[in-house]
């Protein structure tokens, strides 16, 4: 209940000197325990940890007593583009806008500053800094790994198709971005 993100078998087995596979199990009938009872909470493992959460009938609750009214939810356009980080990942911000089909570098900075991506090394083509989602983004969604995201639906078109499409050089207009332009101005 102290942590900050799930607790590792390992770390608990560590903390409590106890071999890890009698921890494993006891949180594993913890686990069970807390469903039979009917708890408000229940015990997951999550992003390689155990953690509690609250159970889906009591959310509302639990959440309105939590946010009392402040707005944490993502809009669609970030919804839209953490899915493509979290299929595709590691991948391009060029990437998921030709995906998109809109720009999304204001985007890809809220979901950074959130924690929900990260950068995941550089494109050997391009250079460009490539993303990927974190344990966070695991943790928040309650999965595992992302061998537990849902299939693509079958009348999506393929990848191949949409980064042919890629918009791989085309200059941003992103407030930080630079001007590609700039060294061909002259003052007058």
């Amino acid at each position: 209940m102290v942590v900050d993100e799930p607790a590792t078998e390992e770390h608990l087995a560590k903390v409590l000197q106890r071999p890890r596979r009698a921890v494993a199990d006891a949180l594993r009938e913890l686990s069970d325990d807390y469903t039979v009872q009917g708890r408000g909470f229940d015990l997951r493992l999550v992003a390689g940890g155990w953690r509690f959460y609250t159970r889906p009938e009591y959310a509302d609750a639990v959440e309105g007593f939590v946010l009392d009214g402040q707005q944490a939810r993502l809009t669609q356009a970030a919804l839209e583009t953490l899915a493509v980080v979290a299929y595709r990942q590691p991948v391009s911000r060029s990437r998921v806008s030709a995906v998109r089909g809109v720009n999304c570098d204001g985007v890809m900075r809220t979901l950074l500053q959130r924690g929900l991506i990260q950068e995941a090394g550089t494109e050997p083509e391009t250079g460009a800094i490539l993303y990927s989602t974190t344990n966070y983004f695991l943790e928040r969604m309650g999965l595992r790994g992302l061998d537990e995201l849902p299939e693509l639906a079958p009348f999506l078109p393929e990848a191949d198709a949409v980064e042919g499409e890629s918009q791989e050089g085309v200059p941003s207009f992103a407030p930080d971005a630079p001007d590609p332009e700039a060294d061909d101005k002259t003052e007058l």
